[in-house]
């Protein structure tokens, strides 16, 4: 499974290591982590950049239950409520959870707006170029390729 990280408040790579930490704590078996990446806010434009990282792991439980842990590792980490797309300490997101597809209120898997994000894309073509998207069937790197060069 692939999770992406991304925090643009604070001290922004402390951030990135609080949610690996806190992560890898709840049971997640971290195996790869992409290069940090300085980007561009997502969304609403008015804020200060995002450092984003995708890691590659294992989960022993259900997709519910990692994403509460993610939840729960963005609150340890300091986040708290805020504007949509807005500024946060930090963010956690499942990508991929293998191949399962879910749409839930709450929980999209693969992750909703993940052909469109770049800052997504990215890190995760340099784990996985040729993961396969289960339900449109493209790879990583044809998403990442289809808006970088429209």
């Amino acid at each position: 499974m692939y999770i992406g990280l991304g925090s643009n408040l604070g001290d922004r790579d402390a951030n990135l290591a609080a949610l690996r930490r806190e992560l890898a704590a709840a049971g997640l078996e971290i195996f790869a982590s992409s290069a940090v990446r300085e980007t561009e806010p997502f969304g609403y434009v008015d804020q200060p950049k995002f450092l984003n990282q995708v890691v590659a792991g294992r989960w022993g439980g259900t997709p519910r239950s990692l994403f509460e842990a993610a939840k729960a590792a963005e609150r340890k980490a300091g986040r708290v409520p805020g504007k949509r797309w807005g500024p946060r300490v930090a963010d956690a997101d499942i990508l991929f959870f293998g191949e399962l597809v879910l749409d839930e209120p709450d929980l999209q898997i693969p992750h909703a707006g993940l052909a469109e994000r770049p800052f997504v894309l990215e890190p995760l073509a340099e784990l996985a170029p040729e993961l396969r998207h289960p339900v449109s069937g493209r790879t990583v790197a044809e998403l990442l390729a289809d808006i970088l060069d429209p």
